[in-house]
């Protein structure tokens, strides 16, 4: 009896998404379809920063690698050494470190190792014309979004609690910055931060080390330094990445990059510009000499203002003092006092003229009412006769006979009856 046939094996997925645990692709299949995909990729011109040669002796390929200048990535590029004999004019010492290309290339997929590499068939070396064009550019888009704007930059404070410092590692920038800065003044304190200042690390190294200082709480200020350098040294500090990390600090920064002459563009956002390394310790810190001296001559001068006031009262004083009013103020007194006697005298005559002319006006009333008194008329023998119930009797008739009457003398009063 024939055996049955076996079951066929299953078929495998056509696409990534139909793969299953239980029907997965194999590496081969898998590399296969992503060198297929990555083959169909088309040539283009890449720009970077190389931070590795590898040159192996015999070899016809170099292994460069080629970093992002704004951002940590990178990616390998194989370049046959005919390419590179094409820069021989533009680059005597050949590629080095830091230096800034473009390539024209195109990715290839290494199937066995499963690595990716850019292949490039063309390589150009980014002249400083060129940059400083793209500069230039940059510029005016800084200009117009208003970072270069003096409005917005912070003043410095006068004496920080604590000096945050971003420079090369053992350079001579931090020494002029915190040796000039001690000079001037020897309590301030250093938060340093050493990084790379120039090549393809610097731009990442300076952010963050300027992010780390911006969220200290103590450190009121942040410096920039590194010593001069050619164009393409001081690059990173023109980097958009950089230059917006220093616009949008929160601590005011001073920008001490190179020389006098040096204008990376970090010098037109950072909020304080410094010629030099130097010129930062002495725009960061004050001098305690001269604060010394500051703080003498003002005491000089509130001392002298103090004493010409006190001197100027003092004459007021005197002069006030020296006026008869107050040299012999019973002076006025005196005079006062016998003008008051001299009045109290007249008062006193006048009151006993009047009395006395009153005292005469009062004897002639007297003697009027003497004369005019009924009193007189009856001293003379005359009577006042009356009724009882008071009513004077005139004539007979006003006394019957029998009628009691009452007779007022000058001395006196008698009772009688009317007859």
């Amino acid at each position: 009896m024939p055996a049955a046939p076996a079951d066929p094996p299953p078929r495998r997925p056509t696409t990534a998404g139909e793969t299953t645990a239980e029907n997965p692709w194999p590496v081969r299949l898998l590399a296969a379809k992503m060198d297929a995909y990555i083959a169909k990729m088309p040539w283009t011109w890449v720009e970077g920063q190389v931070v590795q040669v590898s040159d192996r002796p015999g070899s016809s390929v170099v292994f460069v690698t080629l970093r992002d200048a704004d951002t940590d990535m990178s990616l390998p590029v194989t370049i046959t050494r005919r390419v590179l004999g094409r820069l021989r004019d533009a680059l005597p010492d050949g590629l080095g470190h830091g230096t800034r290309v473009v390539v024209h290339a195109r990715p290839e997929f290494f199937a066995k190792r499963g690595s990716l590499a850019l292949a490039a068939d063309d390589v150009r070396p980014v002249g400083v014309g060129e940059l400083l064009a793209r500069l230039e550019h940059f510029k005016r888009v800084l200009r117009s979004e208003g970072l270069f704007d003096a409005a917005r930059k912070r003043p410095l404070p006068f004496l920080p609690r604590t000096v945050g410092l971003v420079c090369g590692r053992a350079s001579a920038a931090e020494r002029d910055v915190v040796d000039n800065a001690r000079a001037r003044w020897p309590a301030v304190r250093f938060e340093v931060r050493e990084v790379a200042v120039q090549g393809p690390h610097a731009v990442p190294e300076v952010v963050a080390a300027l992010a780390e200082l911006d969220a200290a709480p103590d450190v009121d200020v942040v410096v920039l330094a590194r010593g001069g350098g050619s164009v393409e040294d001081l690059l990173p500090f023109s980097n958009e990445a950089l230059v917006r990390a220093v616009a949008a600090a929160r601590t005011p920064v001073v920008s001490a990059i190179g020389h006098e002459v040096d204008s990376p563009l970090v010098d037109l956002v950072a909020d304080v510009r410094a010629s030099t390394p130097t010129d930062a310790a002495r725009l960061v810190v004050p001098d305690v000499a001269e604060e010394l001296a500051g703080v003498g001559q003002s005491r000089a001068r509130a001392r002298r203002a103090v004493t010409g006031r006190l001197e100027r009262e003092e004459h007021a004083l005197a002069a006030l003092r020296s006026r008869p009013v107050l040299a012999a103020p019973h002076v006025l007194l005196d005079t006062r006092a016998t003008e008051v006697d001299g009045l109290r005298e007249r008062a006193r005559r006048a009151l006993g003229a009047r009395l006395e002319r009153a005292g005469v006006d009062v004897e002639h009333l007297r003697t009027s009412v003497r004369a005019l008194s009924p009193r007189s008329t009856l001293l003379r023998g005359y009577a006042v006769v009356q009724r009882a119930d008071g009513a004077l009797v005139r004539e007979p008739a006003d006394a019957p006979a029998g009628t009691a009457l009452r007779l007022r003398l000058a001395d006196g009063e008698v009772g009688a009856t009317a007859g």
